[in-house]
């Protein structure tokens, strides 16, 4: 997580060397949010994060406003901490249209050549990324270089980003998840209940002691959730039949919403047969940040003991549809030697409609891992046919009669 950075002089100050990386033989400065220059040297003794992004990448968009929050809260606490923006723009109308949204420094647009020489420093190898570079003795002696990780995992709470603080807040979060129970998961101070149909009743979050919960994490607005609804849908009424004769005490799910407005969420969680957290809820929040969800749609098993079986539900249901269940270790090293004889029928080349280039069966041993296949656009794990030249990667059962996993 923290790398040493070489620096040729351990005597230099951490002035001398934010100079270095920060400035040019033309330019000492910054530009501020107004465009004013801001020394390069104002930044002495202070933590700094160098945020690589580009107005044009999604996820760098997705992630600014979150990187905001935290930003402003820290500056309203008078910590020493600093944000600098090295854009990846295409255009100066661009850096100033995405700049805008910012209220830290930027590199100058202009500056190509100390833009590239700071993604060549740090192994940029995609945005959004934010190196935390660490005064310590007022020497800059090391780098993080997952910030923008420790930021949606902990917000305000990571700073200063020291490997002391770190490994606090880790030991904070083992103790957490070793402590978890699904009535500290769903409850709050105020409310001890969830929403069920029709949404004027309430189910205790009591009654869901001792059972297999998915957390559904899902919005209205989310295009790749209206494609896996309905398929949860089905999953959820074939696992639920498994048990007639005892169906209460078996499995649950209960919809995360991130939708934007009330009416959003009212008409979405009527298509879901489950139950709900109320919409706007605090503890939607503190789920999102306690199990890293960056992206929707997101299935989290909880096991009857209240502990996380896995984070990866959606892939497997994608995978193994109702079989899946119970999600636990057993079961699943079953269907996987049960997909592993399967795919000894399956040629080990293939060729698909969609695709120019022929396709090779692979396993995670072989090259694969988990996917988005770009057939279904839903995602998948351990077989599937993939393009050697350019990643082009799809399900066996997207492009073969025989379904691995499924029936």
């Amino acid at each position: 997580m923290l790398r040493k950075k070489n620096n040729s002089n351990n005597s230099s100050t951490g002035d001398d060397v934010f100079s270095s990386l920060l400035s040019s033989n033309d330019r000492d400065y910054l530009l501020s949010p107004a465009g004013n220059q801001v020394k390069v040297s104002d930044l002495k003794g202070k933590v700094v994060g160098l945020f690589f992004a580009a107005n044009w990448y999604l996820p760098c968009r997705s992630f600014t406003p979150v990187l905001v929050g935290v930003y402003e809260q820290l500056r309203r606490q008078k910590i020493g901490f600093e944000i600098i923006f090295v854009s990846s723009d295409e255009n100066s109308d661009a850096f100033n249209h995405y700049r805008a949204t910012m209220p830290w420094l930027a590199i100058p647009f202009s500056d190509l050549d100390s833009k590239r020489a700071l993604n060549r420093m740090f192994d940029i190898e995609g945005i959004p990324c934010l190196v935390i570079l660490q005064p310590n003795d007022n020497v800059v002696d090391k780098t993080l270089r997952d910030g923008v990780e420790l930021i949606y995992r902990y917000g305000v709470r990571a700073f200063p980003f020291t490997e002391k603080r770190l490994k606090e807040l880790e030991k904070e979060e083992k103790e957490k998840h070793e402590n978890q129970t699904i009535t500290n998961l769903l409850t709050s101070p105020d409310r001890d209940y969830l929403l069920a149909h029709p949404t004027t009743k309430q189910v205790t979050v009591a009654s869901l002691v001792g059972k297999t919960v998915g957390l559904y994490f899902s919005a209205e607005w989310c295009l790749p959730c209206h494609k896996f609804t309905p398929k949860l849908i089905s999953i959820y009424h074939k696992i639920r039949q498994m048990f007639i004769d005892d169906m209460d005490k078996n499995f649950e799910i209960v919809f995360v919403s991130s939708d934007r407005t009330q009416g959003a969420f009212a008409s979405y969680f009527d298509t879901m047969p489950w139950l709900a957290l109320p919409f706007g809820d605090s503890t939607i929040k503190n789920l999102m940040k306690y199990f890293d969800v960056q992206g929707i749609p997101c299935l989290v098993i909880i096991g009857p003991d209240g502990k996380t079986l896995t984070k990866q539900g959606r892939s497997l249901v994608n995978l193994y549809r109702e079989k899946a269940y119970p999600f636990t270790k057993t079961q699943l090293k079953v269907l996987e030697k049960q997909m592993d004889e399967e795919a000894k029928s399956l040629p080990r080349y293939k060729s698909h409609a969609r695709h120019r280039h022929e396709l090779t069966l692979v396993s995670e041993g072989t090259g694969g891992g988990p996917f988005i296949c770009c057939d279904c656009e839903e995602q998948g794990s351990g077989w599937a046919y993939q393009c050697l030249e350019c990643g082009y990667e799809v399900h066996p059962k997207c492009v073969e009669p025989v379904k691995l996993g499924t029936d």
